[in-house]
C-alpha cells in the first residue's frame, strides 16, 4: 500500500512540476525577449519602435503570427527563425542568429550540453512569443 501511495503522489507531482517549469520558462522567455528582441520588435511585440525604422527590412508584428497563419501559431518556423543556424535567416538576414550567440554562452557545458541549453533558450523565447498572440 505504501508503494502505491508513493506512486500516486509522484503522478500528482509530475504535472505540478511541469506546470511550474512551464511558467518559469515563460518568465525566462519574457525576460530574454525584453533583453534581446524588444529593441527591434517593441516591448509589446508589435514592432512599433523608433529603432525598427533604421533597419533595411522592417521587423514583423510578432503578435499577429498566428492570425496570419489561419489561427495556428507557426512554432517550428518561429524556432528556426530565432535559432538562425538552420539556414533560415530572419528579416532578410538582418536579424541576429541567436542560436550562435546562445551556443557561445553555453560552451562551458560541452558540445551536447550546450546544444540542449541553446534549444531550451530558443524554445523559451518561442513559447513567450506564442503567448503574446492576439
Amino acid at each position: 500500500m505504501r508503494i502505491r501511495s508513493m506512486f500516486l503522489v509522484s503522478l500528482t507531482a509530475v504535472p505540478l512540476s511541469l506546470s511550474i517549469g512551464a511558467s518559469q520558462a515563460l518568465a525566462d522567455g519574457a525576460g530574454e525577449f525584453m533583453r534581446s528582441c524588444a529593441v527591434c520588435h517593441g516591448a509589446d511585440g508589435r514592432s512599433n519602435t523608433s529603432f525598427s525604422d533604421l533597419l533595411t527590412v522592417a521587423p514583423p508584428n510578432l503578435t499577429t503570427l498566428a492570425a496570419n497563419n489561419d489561427g495556428v501559431f507557426p512554432m517550428l518556423e518561429v524556432i528556426q527563425m530565432i535559432d538562425g543556424r538552420t539556414g533560415l535567416r530572419g528579416h532578410g538576414s538582418e536579424m541576429p542568429i541567436w542560436g550562435d550567440r546562445y551556443q557561445g554562452e553555453a560552451d562551458m557545458a560541452g558540445q551536447y550540453g550546450a546544444e540542449l541549453i541553446v534549444r531550451g533558450r530558443v524554445l523559451e523565447l518561442a513559447e513567450y512569443i506564442a503567448s503574446i498572440q492576439e
